[in-house]
């Protein structure tokens, strides 16, 4: 017999609109909201990863955002366990419950499980960052090429905290990070629906740009300044903070800054929709259109209890 709870996951790429239709859902569901972004756990880091507004978060009950400090190690392995502790309770309230977000390996970490990897340690880590730092992304590429040619030949080689994260399980453990990626199916005592968005490239890109001008006009240099002791850890290397740093150190002027932030973004928003697409079990939908996703989920749901 089919489970007749139900995770609606709404995933696309960032700036695409996932929160307003996340919460449009929640609201005809009257449930509740997990969030899968890897950066708005963090209570540290709000105008750079384009929280959800007070007054979105007033509108459904969110779980995930700002629920952690950029000083803990939280990763998805953390996520998994904590995500379906998380969902177990809200199953006991709710037939169907809403996960939202942009970071497609916590996604799958909850809808179908992620490989165990082992424990490392913190300077292993530390070390590499600062070996990106002082030398770039080649060396790392150069080092995992070595060190696990299997992954080297599937991993975003322009992704420098994949490339860290697969090279830190090698100097911990000996042994490749490809190694311990199964790729095994876990069942879950849920049904999952999955629901992509997206919209038009040059669309996108707009409000790509324009969100990054918003960040600005809040105070996003402000936030990155208040961050700076904290530069060494890896929630901070990423897009929107990366880019800001180097203007506070004077490698680059502001306006530059504020443009590779939007071409580097539109970059991530890229990837994004390249992990995404190689879903098949994702319907995609135009943001806007709220009453046929929730048409196809109502009839998804009826078909799987049929």
């Amino acid at each position: 017999m089919q489970s007749s709870k139900y995770l609606i996951s709404i995933a696309g790429p960032t700036a695409i609109g996932k929160t307003a239709a996340a919460i449009t859902l929640a609201r005809h569901y009257q449930t509740e909201i997990i969030s899968a972004d890897s950066r708005q756990f963090y209570r540290e880091m709000s105008i750079g990863t384009a929280k959800p507004s007070a007054h979105e978060l007033a509108a459904a009950p969110h779980h995930y955002i700002n629920s952690h400090s950029i000083a803990e190690n939280f990763n998805v392995g953390d996520f998994e366990d904590q995500g379906l502790n998380t969902l177990d309770g809200l199953f006991k309230q709710h037939n169907v419950v809403l996960m939202a977000g942009g970071s497609g390996l916590y996604i799958k970490a909850i809808t179908e499980g992620f490989d165990q990897l082992p424990d490392v340690d913190p300077s292993i880590r530390q070390n590499l960052n600062n070996l990106f730092a002082e030398q770039g992304i080649t060396i790392l590429q150069e080092k995992l090429q070595i060190a696990d040619p299997v992954y080297f030949d599937r991993v975003d080689l322009h992704n420098q905290q994949r490339l860290i994260r697969a090279l830190e399980v090698f100097e911990s453990t000996g042994q490749p990070y490809s190694s311990y990626r199964k790729g095994t199916y876990q069942q879950r005592p849920f049904q999952s629906i999955k629901i992509g968005l997206d919209m038009p490239r040059e669309e996108l890109y707009a409000r790509i740009n324009q969100r990054v001008d918003i960040m600005i006009a809040e105070g996003l240099i402000e936030e990155v300044k208040g961050l700076l002791p904290h530069r060494h850890l890896n929630a901070l290397n990423t897009v929107g903070y990366s880019e800001v740093f180097d203007y506070l150190d004077g490698k680059t002027d502001l306006s530059r800054a504020v443009e590779l932030i939007k071409q580097n973004t539109r970059r991530f928003a890229k990837r994004q929709l390249t992990w995404f697409r190689k879903d098949k079990d994702i319907q995609w939908f135009s943001p806007t259109d709220v009453p046929a996703i929730i048409s196809y989920i109502n009839d998804t749901i009826a078909r799987l209890n049929a």
